[in-house]
């Protein structure tokens, strides 16, 4: 992930996980909190690879010799992996049990990671991150669900407590702690957390986690497999912007075109495919929800507009500022403490003032904070990029919170899981966008503030489209 904060919809699906409690499958208070405990720990392993590799991309460019463009799929092979796959790897939870995929996502990430920290070059690299997004697409879904199938409705506000408040530490830590090791260890470093995490976590789950019924599940194999290729081909096309003059190994122009296209067709056919499967990944009902399609192309824009300022923000702090690592982690801190320490408190005035208001201020204080950024490129540190950090924090405190609960106020109660689930899908897809984008506009001269132009134009229309699509009290009534 390039955001250094959880998806927007995490709470929605441990919220749409029945009740043990009703089912007759209640554990022990003390064995529920080593779930958690385990359940925590694999979430946070898979978030606080990307948010410790955000600081860590402008020396591992240098260090193996690579380009803006190409560097960006060490953070989308990942997405890719992830995007295309999260749905399934939630189905695969509920068919083959909860805290077994969980083990199985652990051990498959934990190797992956090591295969990364020992990576000889930019393919292999690339290579290991594709398998970490595998494993991630196992063990995040199954994580969530997983709380939620171990604690009774009455007390899930309490786990959710706890894994929000990791979530929050994760972030603030994350980017400082993945800039130290950097900076003391070198980039393969960030990569050697995650094994004895892995570790850690399945022992907890083998010594606590409940039995776990297994539900007859077919699986969308076309699906994933067309929106996989699709998204690739999109995304190439994009980091294509901007490359400097043809080279033997950078196609002509109408290549880049026809892959776009390709792409563009790819998910074309994807739609029409998820119509006549008989086990689709995007219910056709959903997309049918208008309120639920516009607040997912919110999702999109939002998201991408924050992938973009977040993977260029780091080689600018670093290779023009002359920041290390470790002070360029420092710098994140206003962000991710606002939206760590207020989003509760803007989640309460949600219900007030209505979700789709606070989506719209959300998303217009983000569009601020990078229009600042980039006229104030050469100005002071706390000028350019703290001061405007700060007020972006701010902004997605205001949205984060209304956003999960618009999605899940959008659609029946029965489809809360896999509503919250493709969210999460959207915001990672968006994420995918924005780092190619930014790859491609970073190669341009002035490529920094032509990129936060562009983050500040789509997360405007994000606000346009939430302003137009959903009215604000009709976002604070439950439809269903």
């Amino acid at each position: 992930m390039t955001q250094p904060f959880v998806d927007p919809c995490g709470r929605g699906v441990i919220e749409a996980e029945p009740c043990p409690r009703e089912l007759r499958r209640e554990i022990p208070t003390r064995r529920r909190r080593v779930v958690l405990a385990a359940c925590v720990l694999a979430s946070s392993m898979a978030f606080i690879d990307g948010s410790v590799l955000t600081v860590a991309l402008p020396k591992l460019r240098v260090a193996l010799g690579a380009d803006l463009a190409s560097v960006q799929w060490v953070i989308n092979s990942y997405l890719l992996a992830l995007a295309a796959l999260t749905l399934i790897g939630g189905a695969l939870a509920d068919a083959y049990g909860k805290a077994r995929m969980l083990s199985i996502g652990c051990v498959l990430f934990g190797v992956a990671s090591a295969g990364c920290a020992v990576a000889p070059s930019l393919g292999w690299l690339i290579g290991a991150r594709v398998l970490q997004g595998i494993a991630a697409a196992l063990l995040t879904p199954a994580s969530l669900a997983l709380i939620g199938a171990t604690y009774p409705k009455n007390e899930r506000a309490g786990a959710i407590g706890v894994w929000a408040a990791a979530s929050a530490l994760t972030s603030a830590a994350g980017p400082v702690f993945g800039g130290w090791l950097t900076d003391s260890f070198g980039w393969q470093a960030i990569f050697w957390i995650n094994p004895p995490l892995a570790v850690v976590t399945i022992a907890l789950l083998w010594l606590s986690a409940p039995p776990d019924p297994q539900e007859p599940r077919q699986f969308d194999v076309v699906g994933a497999g067309l929106v996989a290729s699709a998204l690739a081909a999109l995304t190439w096309a994009l980091s294509q912007i901007g490359r400097g003059e043809p080279r033997a190994a950078t196609p002509p122009d109408m290549t880049t075109v026809a892959v776009g296209v390709f792409g563009l067709a790819g998910l074309g056919v994807y739609v029409l495919w998820e119509r006549v499967s008989a086990h689709p990944m995007t219910p056709p009902r959903l997309a049918e929800n208008r309120v639920f399609v516009g607040l997912n192309a919110a999702t999109l824009l939002i998201y991408a507009g924050l992938s973009i300022m977040f993977f260029l923000l780091p080689f600018d702090l670093v290779d023009r500022r002359g920041l290390s690592p470790t002070s360029a982690g420092l710098v994140l801190l206003p962000f991710t403490l606002a939206v760590g320490l207020l989003s509760q408190f803007f989640g309460g005035l949600a219900d007030r003032f209505g979700a789709g208001l606070m989506l719209v201020v959300g998303a217009g204080g983000a569009s601020i904070a990078y229009v600042w950024m980039a006229v104030a490129q050469d100005a002071s540190l706390i000028f350019g990029v703290i001061a405007p950090q700060t007020l972006l924090g701010m902004a997605f405190a205001v949205l984060v919170a209304p956003l999960t609960s618009s999605v899940m106020s959008s659609v029946p109660k029965s489809d809360e899981g896999l509503a919250s689930g493709i969210n999460n899908a959207a915001s990672r897809v968006a994420q995918l966008a924005g780092v190619a984008l930014a790859a491609g506009l970073g190669t341009l001269s002035s490529g920094y503030r032509f990129g936060l132009f562009a983050a500040a134009a789509v997360s405007a229309a994000g606000a346009v489209t939430t302003a137009f699509e959903f009215p604000p009290r009709s976002m604070s009534r439950r439809n269903s």
